[in-house]
Protein backbone atom coordinates (compact mmCIF):
# COMPACT_ATOMS: atom_id res chain seq x y z
CA UNK A 1 0.00 0.00 0.00
CA UNK A 2 2.83 2.39 -0.84
CA UNK A 3 2.30 5.61 -2.73
CA UNK A 4 6.01 6.16 -3.28
CA UNK A 5 9.43 5.26 -1.91
CA UNK A 6 12.61 7.34 -1.87
CA UNK A 7 16.18 6.26 -1.19
CA UNK A 8 19.39 8.24 -0.82
CA UNK A 9 22.29 7.42 -3.16
CA UNK A 10 25.98 8.21 -2.87
CA UNK A 11 26.21 8.74 -6.65
CA UNK A 12 22.81 9.64 -8.08
CA UNK A 13 24.07 9.48 -11.68
CA UNK A 14 25.40 5.92 -11.27
CA UNK A 15 22.22 4.83 -9.50
CA UNK A 16 20.04 6.49 -12.17
CA UNK A 17 21.89 4.58 -14.91
CA UNK A 18 21.41 1.31 -12.96
CA UNK A 19 17.68 1.88 -12.42
CA UNK A 20 17.18 3.08 -16.02
CA UNK A 21 18.56 -0.28 -17.19
CA UNK A 22 16.83 -2.63 -14.77
CA UNK A 23 13.40 -0.98 -14.47
CA UNK A 24 12.95 -0.89 -18.24
CA UNK A 25 12.95 -4.71 -18.18
CA UNK A 26 9.86 -4.85 -15.96
CA UNK A 27 7.82 -2.08 -17.59
CA UNK A 28 9.00 0.90 -15.56
CA UNK A 29 11.18 3.85 -16.36
CA UNK A 30 12.32 7.35 -15.61
CA UNK A 31 9.34 9.70 -15.25
CA UNK A 32 10.91 12.92 -14.00
CA UNK A 33 14.22 14.57 -13.23
CA UNK A 34 13.58 17.01 -10.40
CA UNK A 35 16.86 18.78 -9.78
CA UNK A 36 19.24 16.21 -8.30
CA UNK A 37 16.33 13.79 -7.64
CA UNK A 38 15.02 11.24 -10.17
CA UNK A 39 11.55 9.67 -10.12
CA UNK A 40 10.78 6.32 -11.74
CA UNK A 41 7.40 4.73 -12.30
CA UNK A 42 4.77 3.44 -14.69
CA UNK A 43 2.19 5.43 -16.61
CA UNK A 44 3.68 8.81 -15.78
CA UNK A 45 3.42 8.44 -11.97
CA UNK A 46 6.75 8.50 -10.13
CA UNK A 47 6.62 5.85 -7.41
CA UNK A 48 10.30 5.19 -6.77
CA UNK A 49 12.65 8.12 -6.16
CA UNK A 50 16.42 8.36 -5.83
CA UNK A 51 18.46 11.35 -4.74
CA UNK A 52 21.63 12.47 -3.00
CA UNK A 53 22.12 11.97 0.75
CA UNK A 54 20.22 14.55 2.76
CA UNK A 55 20.16 13.09 6.27
CA UNK A 56 21.93 10.59 8.48
CA UNK A 57 25.45 9.29 8.63
CA UNK A 58 26.59 6.06 7.09
CA UNK A 59 24.87 3.46 4.99
CA UNK A 60 21.68 1.65 5.96
CA UNK A 61 20.87 -1.19 3.56
CA UNK A 62 17.37 -1.30 2.13
CA UNK A 63 15.60 -4.17 0.42
CA UNK A 64 13.55 -3.07 -2.57
CA UNK A 65 11.42 -5.57 -4.50
CA UNK A 66 9.99 -4.58 -7.88
CA UNK A 67 7.02 -6.48 -9.33
CA UNK A 68 7.76 -8.14 -12.66
CA UNK A 69 4.94 -9.14 -15.02
CA UNK A 70 6.40 -12.60 -15.67
CA UNK A 71 9.46 -14.80 -15.12
CA UNK A 72 11.06 -13.69 -18.38
CA UNK A 73 11.04 -10.12 -17.06
CA UNK A 74 12.74 -11.29 -13.84
CA UNK A 75 15.48 -12.87 -15.94
CA UNK A 76 15.77 -9.72 -18.11
CA UNK A 77 16.01 -7.57 -14.95
CA UNK A 78 18.79 -9.81 -13.66
CA UNK A 79 20.67 -9.74 -16.98
CA UNK A 80 20.40 -5.94 -17.19
CA UNK A 81 21.67 -5.58 -13.62
CA UNK A 82 24.63 -7.87 -14.26
CA UNK A 83 25.42 -5.92 -17.44
CA UNK A 84 25.75 -2.76 -15.33
CA UNK A 85 28.25 -4.55 -13.08
CA UNK A 86 25.85 -5.21 -10.20
CA UNK A 87 26.88 -7.72 -7.55
CA UNK A 88 24.78 -10.88 -7.80
CA UNK A 89 23.10 -11.92 -4.56
CA UNK A 90 20.82 -14.64 -5.99
CA UNK A 91 20.29 -15.65 -9.61
CA UNK A 92 16.69 -16.01 -10.83
CA UNK A 93 14.99 -19.01 -9.25
CA UNK A 94 11.95 -20.26 -7.41
CA UNK A 95 11.76 -19.49 -3.70
CA UNK A 96 9.28 -22.12 -2.41
CA UNK A 97 10.05 -21.16 1.19
CA UNK A 98 8.17 -17.90 0.48
CA UNK A 99 5.33 -19.53 -1.49
CA UNK A 100 5.15 -22.02 -4.37
CA UNK A 101 5.00 -19.47 -7.22
CA UNK A 102 7.57 -16.98 -5.89
CA UNK A 103 10.22 -16.43 -8.59
CA UNK A 104 12.85 -13.80 -7.92
CA UNK A 105 16.37 -12.54 -8.53
CA UNK A 106 18.43 -10.38 -6.17
CA UNK A 107 21.32 -7.97 -6.90
CA UNK A 108 23.02 -5.02 -5.23
CA UNK A 109 22.53 -1.53 -6.64
CA UNK A 110 25.49 0.89 -6.82
CA UNK A 111 24.91 1.87 -3.18
CA UNK A 112 24.77 -1.69 -1.87
CA UNK A 113 20.99 -1.99 -1.49
CA UNK A 114 19.42 -5.42 -2.01
CA UNK A 115 17.27 -4.98 -5.14
CA UNK A 116 14.92 -7.70 -6.34
CA UNK A 117 12.61 -8.40 -9.25
CA UNK A 118 9.83 -10.83 -8.35
CA UNK A 119 6.95 -12.56 -10.12
CA UNK A 120 4.26 -14.41 -8.19
CA UNK A 121 2.61 -16.29 -11.06
CA UNK A 122 3.49 -19.65 -12.62
CA UNK A 123 5.44 -19.74 -15.86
Amino acid sequence: MLDHLSIQCADTSASAAFYDAVLATIGGGRVIDFGPVVGFGVGGKPEFWIGPPSAGDGFRESHIAFAAPDRAAVRAFFDAAVATGAEVLHEPRLWPEYHPGYYGAFVRDPDGNNVEAVCHTPE
